[in-house]
């Protein structure tokens, strides 16, 4: 079964800081352009970040400097790293694979999606 299953989430102060994960099962997350999304109430999914062959590339400008995605290979995972959280960063974040090793910001050019994890950031 192809699966992602993102983990990582939850509530945190603002300056605060999470990692999130997305490991999948059953194919192999290398060589495939790998992206972060976020979907916060009321608004409509957007791509945050992607990393493949040729390096990550940002689609938010609201989070360059802050979020880090990373690979390890090994463990057929992607990470996110958020730092100096925002109230404004509160969203569900999902991970999605492509087939290919082409990034984009549109989730219709992804196939692999997994459940998505709740990022909360309030005082």
């Amino acid at each position: 079964q192809l699966q992602l299953v993102e983990s990582g989430g939850g509530l945190v102060q603002p300056g605060g800081s999470l990692r999130l994960s997305c490991a999948a099962s059953g194919f192999t997350l290398n060589y495939r352009a790998i992206g972060w999304f976020r979907q916060a109430p009321g608004k409509e999914r957007e791509g945050v970040v992607c990393s493949n062959r040729a390096g990550t590339t940002y689609y938010a400008d609201s989070v360059k400097g802050r979020f880090t995605i990373s690979r390890d290979n090994a463990k057929n995972t992607v990470y996110l790293q958020m730092n100096t959280l925002k109230p404004e960063d509160t969203a569900v974040y999902y991970c999605a694979a492509g087939t290919s090793n082409s990034c984009s910001r549109y989730a219709y050019a992804y196939d692999y999606w997994g459940q998505g994890t709740q990022v909360t950031v309030s005082s």
